[in-house]
């Protein structure tokens, strides 16, 4: 098995998503929206599992980081006192030819168009990236609100309820997974880079002077999730920012990158010490106390910040991109025959377990439904009864679904069914009392 050339392996991924139905164009019969994509059953169900383990990770399986779900509207003095309204912009030139618009710092050197090929363009102005609506019936400027551009803002201003209530002491972190929205000048590149995306993010509180102990354990924790849940290693690297990118909150950050097939290598995940930035901003702009009040040494401070920060659509492309396999394998006549499958981490994989009667034979779906019935309760399952079984096979190998179940006449007689592995092919025959058992210990 040989990985396919970069640009082909986008390309097959893309279509296998959209033929599938994991993601496909938003408002399609419209002709659709630009940057704007759907997700399918299979596509929900990978979502679901990716936010599921960081969840787990972050939060289930440690007793020193708690949840929120914040608002995605906001109070517009929430933006000011953070930054965002003066700061959060980019470059954005016109090609004087045809009038396309880009980001400045992503054309190539010299400049040049990457629609036409001409290289005169105006003058780089800056383009304000957070959405702006109206709340209320009145559009006017006192009723001006902005949808979130991160999820980071509603754990620095909750900072303090959130301590009260969990009664943590420092260290210990926010976590949030929620919906973000960016007016990207140039997105693209299917779910990579989009308008309105999905984040998972933790703010975790330090005592200064402990911070960038703290910033190397969560880049060593975060780069081994990625590879716990199937990434290769040698298509990640860390990236350490250079001062001059630094965001006006950072005192260092390191990007988690990816070697995406469209670029050399693309942003996964950031991971920033942002200091004490945005509790002082805070503190300043509302009036409010936003210290931590040490008991032990009797004096109050405010906490730095280390944030782990994760795109769930660029997670789903890259855990997408990495399984992706192409093979010949044998045929029940003795040839061979491509074979395309997803060898996701059996916890990502948006269906678990398939049960596939051998035919549509009526003496075969009484037994076969007990036995979906059987699993179901326990895991994401499907039943498919369409078509030749070896034509089930690899529609199921094509979105990555660990175990298939084949119940035959043989089982009508045994009470046995026989359950296929999806990397390597093999098969188990046993008893159908023993099936939740055994998959149990392999899911």
């Amino acid at each position: 098995m040989a990985d396919l050339p970069r640009p082909a392996l986008m390309e097959a991924v893309t279509s296998l998503a959209k033929r599938r139905g994991i993601a496909f164009q938003s408002s399609e019969i419209y002709g659709g929206l630009r940057s704007s994509w759907d997700y399918g059953p299979l596509g929900t169900e990978l979502k679901r599992n990716v936010r599921e383990q960081w969840w787990r990770s972050t939060v289930q399986l440690r007793d020193d980081i708690v949840g929120l779900e914040a608002a995605v509207i906001m109070s517009p003095k929430v933006w000011e006192a953070s930054g965002h309204l003066e700061v959060f912009t980019d470059p954005l030139v016109e090609c004087l030819n045809c009038h396309q618009r880009f980001r400045a710092d992503h054309l190539p050197e010299p400049p040049t168009c990457p629609n036409c090929g001409q290289t005169a363009f105006t003058q780089p102005r800056n383009f304000h990236l957070m959405f702006k609506t109206n709340m209320g019936p009145i559009e006017d400027a006192e009723n001006t609100v902005y949808l979130r551009p991160e999820t980071a803002q509603g754990m620095f201003v909750d900072f303090v309820t959130i301590q009260q209530v969990s009664r943590k002491k420092i260290p210990f972190g926010i976590a949030q997974i929620g919906r973000a929205f960016r007016n990207e000048i140039t997105p693209g590149n299917f779910i990579y880079r989009l308008r309105e995306f999905e984040q998972m993010e933790m703010e975790f509180f330090v005592e200064p002077g402990t911070d960038e102990d703290w910033h190397e354990f969560w880049i060593r924790e975060r780069m081994g999730w990625w590879t716990d849940l199937g990434i290769r290693e040698e298509n990640l690297r860390i990236r350490e920012h250079d001062p001059d990118e630094l965001s006006h909150y950072s005192k260092r950050t390191v990007d988690i990158e990816y070697r995406f097939p469209f670029t050399d290598w693309g942003e996964l995940e950031g991971i920033a010490n942002r200091t004490d930035f945005d509790l002082k901003a805070h503190q300043e702009a509302s009036g409010e106390d936003l210290t931590y009040f040490d008991q032990e040494n009797e004096r109050r401070y405010h906490p730095y910040v280390i944030e782990p920060a994760a795109g769930v659509d660029r997670a789903v492309l890259a855990f997408l991109l990495d399984a992706y396999r192409e093979e010949q394998a044998p045929t029940a006549k003795g040839g061979t025959e491509k074979r395309t499958y997803l060898a996701l981490d059996r916890r990502l994989a948006p269906t678990k377990v398939a049960v596939l009667p051998l035919s549509r034979n009526e003496r075969l779906t009484p037994e076969a439904r007990r036995v979906f019935d059987l699993v179901k309760g326990e895991w994401m399952c499907d039943y498919d009864d369409a078509g030749s079984i070896g034509r089930r096979y690899r529609r199921q190998d094509e979105v990555g679904t660990p175990f298939c179940v084949t119940v035959d006449f043989d089982s009508l007689e045994d009470a046995q069914v026989t359950v296929r592995e999806r990397d390597s092919m093999t098969q188990d025959r046993l008893p159908i009392d023993d099936l939740v058992a055994y998959l149990s210990e392999r899911l």
